[in-house]
């Protein structure tokens, strides 16, 4: 029983590795015909990997329920969870933005003979995350709250990119997904909220006092209408949201 959250957190860690499988699909494949092989275009699968996030992040949540449920919390457990976490969420992430920077710089001019240390700065992110981790497993103040955004969410912003991609009829937004000077700046904002020390609200319920519970249940509200007004782009608006909520009630990581 004591090792059931663990191959929760191992399952974490697996649909990681599929999301990077999936993102690192460059859109080409090889037929082999009677006239021999040919290279074939087939759409990229970023989103498929996004989805795949977004099932680690819900695995994510389950292994320290389960752990709880089993009362089979233990520090090896910790330290998994922080190894799966930097892999699903700060890898996998960071391909996505290597992947729209790839396609972005692709279509400037000259962009096919461009240097790879151009998309070098997407690496940036899971450094920012293994950082932040290993900060969190040696800090005991942040039971009930956080400093700096998780990792987690980090990766679930950087998810919702390709989803937004795909679904947007909006020439500007795209226009801008594949902005590599705005790509930076994204990676430089949420690596430098990662490691960061602002204050930001934990999402669980430890009280049922509604005045414990106001900033969650504001966000909560939030994140529904959100979700029914801007679809995909929720997802950030969400993730902002999350951060001037908690700064505004300026709730401490202890």
């Amino acid at each position: 029983m004591k090792q059931i959250p663990n191959l929760f957190t191992l399952l974490n860690l697996v649909f990681g590795c599929v999301a990077i499988t999936y993102i690192l699909q460059n859109g080409i494949t090889m037929q082999y015909t009677e006239e021999g092989a040919q290279f074939v275009g087939i759409p990229e699968k970023i989103w498929m990997g996004s989805l795949f996030i977004g099932i680690a992040a819900v695995i994510d949540f389950l292994d320290g329920f389960v752990a709880r449920l089993f009362k089979a919390s233990s520090e090896m457990g910790k330290q998994l969870d922080s190894l799966a976490d930097v892999v699903s969420f700060g890898v996998a992430p960071a391909m996505i933005i290597y992947q729209f920077l790839r396609m972005g710089i692709a279509a400037e001019p000259d962009g096919i003979d461009a240097s790879v240390l151009w998309l070098c700065p997407a690496f940036i992110l899971p450094a920012a995350g293994a950082y932040r981790l290993a900060r969190f497993n040696l800090d005991a103040e942040q039971a009930y709250g956080f400093k700096g955004v998780p990792i987690p969410a980090a990766g679930l912003l950087v998810a919702s990119l390709p989803f937004i991609y795909w679904n947007t009829h909006h020439e500007a937004l795209i226009s801008l997904l594949f902005n590599k000077w705005f790509l930076y700046a994204f990676v430089l904002v949420v690596s430098a909220l990662m490691v960061s020390r602002l204050p930001l609200m934990a999402l669980k319920f430890t009280s049922r006092r509604l005045k414990d519970n106001g900033p969650k249940i504001m966000l909560a509200v939030f994140a529904l209408l959100c979700a029914i007004l801007l679809h995909w782009l929720a997802v950030p608006a969400v993730f902002l949201g999350y951060v001037l909520l908690s700064l505004i009630y300026k709730n401490k990581a202890s």
